[in-house]
């Protein structure tokens, strides 16, 4: 008789779109993976999508259970053949395998160990998983595809959400004069992480207000909205919009306004996630939780997300 697998609690997606808490087996790890006791998952618009929808990116195995969420947070409990970054103890974070599944919404995750970083000391494990996915959008867009620097003047539309939020910040510490568009309600406390300018979306017109900006980050999508960013432009200015490539603008509008846009979408980075991690430990990046549940009640939380929750990330708690 053979001994069954170690079993695990994990939030499996069902084909009607609905989420239930089920025994599964719990994963071991290979060659270069480190197997982490997960504290923290984050729960990402990404997330919810995926669940109502199906799998917008064809990665999924439908011969498995469909565990959503990329976000990582916890303990290293078992490394696998040649691993030399990390240690059992070590606590990490990190966005595995995006756009293939990660399965994070589960007691028991398995990531490349070149995937996570090690968690800063001064970030709970809540904070931790609220991050990757978010910070590695918001680093990834800033820094290496709009190169934003000293004195760059950058409008972040979505401000106040998972990914604005850190973004508005990341290009803060480079110098660069942010603007952002959010709901009036939130506009304290993104005057408190730094943002210089704010325009209320429900009732100002962005386009009119924020002008000559050298580059724009759009975190709301559709094309609608992607062409009156182009607005917000100088010649030779930069638009990158996250949500997908159908919104681009199309190319007879950018020439005709000098700019320049594209698209991107998020990868794993270690690297980054250590610059974040120092940014973390300077001070000069703070992560706003807006709303955490416990595992089981995970499909609140996506509820939440869809009826646009709270400012900042919405984080399970696990174990």
């Amino acid at each position: 008789m053979t001994e069954s697998n170690p079993q695990m609690h994990a939030i499996v997606r069902h084909d009607d779109g609905s989420l239930s808490q089920q025994q599964v087996d719990r994963p071991t790890p290979g060659p270069t993976e480190v197997l982490i006791k997960n504290a923290a998952a984050g729960i990402n618009p990404v997330d919810w999508k995926i669940r109502a929808n199906g799998d917008a990116f064809g990665t999924f195995d439908a011969a498995r259970p469909m565990i959503l969420g990329w976000d990582v947070a916890g303990e290293v409990v078992e490394v696998g053949a040649g691993v030399t970054r990390f240690e059992v103890g070590d606590r990490v974070f990190g966005m595995p395998r995006f756009p293939r599944p990660a399965e994070a919404y589960a007691e028991y995750v398995v990531a490349g160990s070149r995937e996570v970083a090690r968690t800063p000391a001064a970030l709970s494990d809540i904070e931790a998983g609220a991050l990757p996915l978010a910070v590695l959008t918001a680093w990834q867009a800033v820094v290496d595809t709009l190169h934003i620097g000293e004195g760059d003047r950058l409008l972040v539309h979505a401000a106040s959400g998972g990914v604005g939020h850190l973004a508005a910040q990341i290009a803060k510490a480079r110098g660069a004069e942010v603007w952002g568009t959010a709901s009036a309600k939130n506009h304290d406390a993104l005057r408190d992480l730094g943002v210089d300018h704010l325009i209320d979306y429900r009732t100002e017109r962005f386009e009119e207000i924020a002008v000559d900006m050298d580059a724009v980050l759009d975190l709301v999508g559709g094309s609608e909205h992607a062409e009156r960013s182009v607005k917000s432009l100088r010649r030779g200015g930069r638009l990158v919009v996250v949500p997908g490539g159908d919104a681009i603008p199309p190319a007879s509008m950018l020439d005709d306004a000098g700019v320049s846009a594209t698209w991107i979408l998020v990868e794993p980075d270690y690297a980054s996630l250590e610059a974040v991690a120092a940014m973390i430990e300077a001070g000069s990046l703070r992560v706003v939780v807006g709303d955490t549940r416990p595992l089981d009640r995970l499909a609140e939380l996506h509820e939440i997300g869809e009826t646009g929750g709270p400012m900042g990330k919405l984080v399970a708690t696990i174990g």
